[in-house]
């Protein structure tokens, strides 16, 4: 981290604040970290995701920890969601360590760039008649187990390659197939503990983690899922969701052309 501006030091900090709101309160939001790291840094592809996925471990189980704590991974069917989910990423997260290094700087912002794109299209869909938010989770929630091990391996390989934990696709997937925002959350916060451990493990195995930055915006980022989880509960959806749309809006082209 030597020789990093102090100007550029800043931004990833608020990056990092802003990607943990976003983890704990929409969903989306992860990606944020990987977008700082490419767009300020000169880290390689491997890097990026290696460094971002690493702040994925504690923020993982920090959303566990409070979506536990609110009773959403205590209702049965969530549980057995997030186990599924989890189930799927112990397969796909491998992949996208490999997928990752597969791919130059150039080429790799252009995928991120579209990446963001459509994390912001998923931010904006929802399934027409879904259950509302905090309605209790019914026993069936629209999603077989099948459906929940190909979402969950899908979801961890693309993660991987970016760098990024399960909410940030898993969220939108799970309620366009019918499942309560608060139960996707929950799900998917322990989800993303096994796709940031299984990738941190093979990113680390390659040597491609820079622990400093990691650091430097994986506390703020902690910080962050906190106050999401709080804001979640307070703050109206709409809201939440009309503020990450336009950042990632604004953001998914510079990725694009950025490098």
């Amino acid at each position: 981290m030597a020789g990093l501006e102090p100007v550029v030091a800043v931004a990833l900090v608020l990056l990092g604040l802003a990607a943990g709101v976003g983890i704990t309160a929409v969903g989306p939001g992860g990606v944020l970290i990987t977008v700082g790291l490419f767009a300020f840094t000169d880290l390689t592809p491997a890097q990026v995701a290696g460094t971002a996925i690493v702040t994925n471990v504690a923020t993982g189980l920090a959303g566990t920890a409070v979506y536990t704590r609110s009773g959403q991974l205590r209702d049965p069917a969530t549980r057995r969601t997030a186990v599924l989910l989890a189930a799927g990423a112990v397969a796909g997260t491998p992949l996208g360590v490999a997928a990752n290094g597969l791919v130059e700087g150039r080429v790799f912002g252009m995928l991120l760039g579209a990446f963001v794109a459509l994390t912001a299209a998923l931010v904006l869909w929802r399934r027409p008649g879904g259950a509302p938010d905090g309605a209790p989770v019914p026993a069936a929630t629209g999603i077989g187990a099948p459906t929940a091990v190909a979402v969950g391996t899908g979801v961890a390989a693309v993660g991987a390659m970016f760098g990024v934990g399960g909410p940030l696709l898993s969220v939108p997937l799970l309620v366009a197939l019918g499942t309560p925002v608060l139960a996707a959350l929950a799900a998917a916060q322990a989800q993303s503990v096994v796709i940031a451990g299984i990738g941190t493990a093979g990113y680390v195995a390659a040597g491609a983690v820079d622990w400093r930055l990691a650091a430097l915006m994986g506390v703020p980022e902690l910080a962050g899922v906190l106050a999401g989880w709080m804001i979640a509960r307070a703050v109206p959806a709409a809201a939440l969701k009309a503020a990450l749309v336009v950042c990632l809006l604004v953001l998914a082209p510079y990725v694009a052309l950025h490098g």
